[in-house]
């Protein structure tokens, strides 16, 4: 089963420049820990070292955001799109 992972400009040094990946898996949990592997640099920057999500990303299923499904457990088939987005913080000035 591969999904096609799509990376973020701030990210895609790490995997080798590029902006999009293709990576096996059955959740987003082992998608992502295939994608670590496969790109050690980029441990740290999607899985905090607590093995959570990084606060500062936001992934998403096809359009699903899976803090809102089961995280890392969500299921993926093959076919989907993961997307890696940097998360967005402000305030009113």
């Amino acid at each position: 089963m591969s999904v096609a992972v799509r990376l973020p400009t701030v990210l895609r040094p790490h995997a080798s420049g590029q902006a999009v990946v293709e990576i096996s898996g059955a959740t987003i949990g082992e998608v992502l820990t295939t994608l670590i592997g496969d790109f050690p640099g980029l441990n740290g920057q999607v899985i905090g070292e607590d093995g959570t999500l990084n606060k500062f990303v936001n992934i998403y299923v096809n359009d699903d955001d899976v803090r809102y499904l089961q995280q890392l457990e969500t299921p993926v088939k093959d076919g989907d799109e993961i997307s890696i987005l940097p998360a967005v913080a402000g305030g009113a000035a």
